[in-house]
């Protein structure tokens, strides 16, 4: 998890910095397939979480839709959509550092947990977590992030959000 956080904090000296990173490997040994970081922004794709692009580019990279016999390392709790594709990758499991409530402290979320995802689904992965979540909480707290934050519709500062929360926007 160290070094995915450290791979995902390089973002932060780009235009398009980001706390949501993810990695899969294989299961039994580790070895890394794939690792990514969300691209919501730069991509200008709603569905470009960390955890949905590694998946791709790793099922690109085995020429397969199945990861199985593969797992999944993320910075923060997937949301409902990322655990649904890990689900459907058929992913062994998925092991996870921030959870969707310390994201929410910065950025609206859907407040449904991994575990529940998995819980209600028909496909086995087994989810862990929160993982070294003092650590991946390092990447939300960087003041660069937060100054990120400040820009993102999606921010929890942002003045369509705090409408809504407050029954005043559509």
């Amino acid at each position: 998890m160290r070094d995915l956080v450290h791979f995902t904090a390089r973002t932060f000296e780009t235009g398009f910095p980001s706390p949501f990173g993810a990695l899969i490997v294989e299961t039994q040994s580790g070895k890394e397939l794939m690792r990514a970081t969300n691209a919501v922004m730069r991509e200008h794709d709603p569905s470009s979480h960390a955890e949905t692009r590694t998946v791709r580019l790793a099922c690109q990279k085995l020429k397969r839709p199945s990861l199985a016999g593969y797992s999944m390392y993320s910075t923060c709790e997937p949301c409902p959509m990322c655990m649904s594709n890990a689900l459907w990758a058929k992913l062994d499991r998925v092991i996870f550092g921030a959870t969707i409530e310390d994201a929410n402290r910065y950025t609206q979320q859907i407040h449904i947990s991994a575990k529940e995802v998995a819980r209600r689904s028909d496909m086995s992965c087994f989810v862990e977590g929160p993982f070294q979540r003092e650590l991946c909480n390092t990447l939300f707290d960087d003041p660069r992030m937060q100054k990120a934050f400040k820009s993102w519709s999606s921010s929890k500062s942002s003045s369509k959000f705090n409408a809504k929360k407050n029954g005043k926007g559509s």
